[in-house]
C-alpha cells in the first residue's frame, strides 16, 4: 500500500465513519510503523480545523500495538478552538482498545514584532542514493521498504558502537503525489532510536512517547526531496533514552523538531 492510500484512508475514516486497514508491509516488529500511526492520526484531526490552520506540534504516545490487516478506527475530539489556536486529540482505537494517543495542536498565522532566525544548521553532503539496513527477512523492519534512509554519520543498529547519535538523509522510495505535513511526520520517525547502534546484539525498543513541532514559515518541498536528519541522544539511563533531533529541508531550512522518550529492553 502506498503511503498516499493510506492518507486518504483516513481522511476518508472520518467523513464517512469508516474504519482504516493497513497491511503487514508498514509494521515494525508486532505493530504498525509508529510513524504512519502518527500520520494517520494527525490526518484524522486535520479534518476536524479550518483550512487555515497550520501544524504547530504533535504529541503521539504509543500506548499498545496496532495491529495490521486489522481494522481501526480514528476518534477525534475539539478539545477547544479559540481565536488562533485550535486542540485536538485522536485515538487509535482496535478491539476495543485504545494503541495511539495524539494531541495535535494547530495555529493560525499572525503578525508579530518578533522575529528570531534559526541559526543551527548542518554540513551533510546530499545523497545520490539510499544507504542503510537492506531488506532481510525477519530482521529489518517491514515499513523500511518504503523508505530510502542514507546514513551520513552514526552506526547501525546493534553493532556495538560507542557514539549515540544519527545524522543522515530520508525520503520516500516511492515518491507521493505531494508532500505534505502526514507524510513528513511519517518520514521523520523512519530511524531507529539513537542508542540502539550502542547494543552488541538484538533487544526490543520502543517509542513510548514522541513530541513534533513543525517550523513555519518553511519553502514549499517538493515529493521526490531528501531531508536532513541529526538526532542525538541527550541522556539515557535505567532503560529510558531521551533524544532530540532537527530536520530540514534540501534547501538548510528547519522544517521540525522531533523529542522522543524510547524504552530499551537489553
Amino acid at each position: 500500500m502506498h503511503i498516499d492510500e493510506l492518507i486518504q484512508q483516513a481522511q476518508d475514516s472520518q467523513q464517512h465513519n469508516t474504519s482504516i486497514t493497513v497491511a503487514k508491509s508498514w509494521t515494525q516488529g508486532r505493530t504498525l510503523f509508529g510513524g504512519l500511526s502518527a500520520a494517520l492520526l494527525y490526518t484524522a484531526a486535520r479534518q476536524q480545523v479550518r483550512s487555515d490552520s497550520i501544524l504547530r506540534s504533535l504529541t503521539t504516545n504509543f500506548i499498545g500495538p496496532l495491529l495490521p490487516d486489522t481494522p481501526f478506527y480514528i476518534e477525534t475530539e475539539v478539545l477547544r478552538e479559540g481565536k488562533n489556536v485550535t486542540q485536538v486529540i485522536a485515538k487509535a482505537i482496535q478491539n476495543q482498545q485504545v494503541a495511539v494517543f495524539s494531541q495535535v495542536c494547530f495555529g493560525v498565522a499572525r503578525a508579530s514584532k518578533i522575529q528570531v532566525e534559526n541559526t543551527r544548521q548542518h554540513n551533510m553532503p546530499l545523497p545520490t542514493k539510499p544507504k542503510f539496513i537492506p531488506q532481510i527477512p525477519k530482521v529489518t523492519p517491514k515499513f523500511l521498504q518504503h523508505v530510502d534512509l542514507a546514513l551520513i554519520d552514526g552506526g547501525m543498529p546493534f553493532t556495538g558502537k560507542k557514539q549515540s547519535n544519527t545524522y543522515g538523509w530520508m525520503r520516500f522510495s516511492q515518491p507521493p503525489a505531494n508532500m505534505t505535513d502526514a507524510h513528513l511526520i511519517t518520514l521523520i520517525d523512519a530511524w531507529p532510536p539513537t542508542i540502539l547502534q550502542m547494543l552488541r546484539w538484538p533487544a526490543p525498543a520502543s517509542t513510548m512517547s514522541w513530541n513534533l513541532e513543525f517550523v513555519h514559515p518553511h519553502q514549499p518541498v517538493a515529493p521526490t526531496d531528501w531531508f536532513a536528519y541529526q538526532a542525538d541522544t541527550r541522556q539515557a539511563a535505567d532503560g529510558y533514552c531521551h533524544s532530540e533531533a532537527s530536520i530540514w529541508d534540501t534547501q538548510g531550512e528547519l522544517v521540525a523538531i522531533s523529542r522522543q522518550i524510547i524504552t530499551v529492553f537489553d
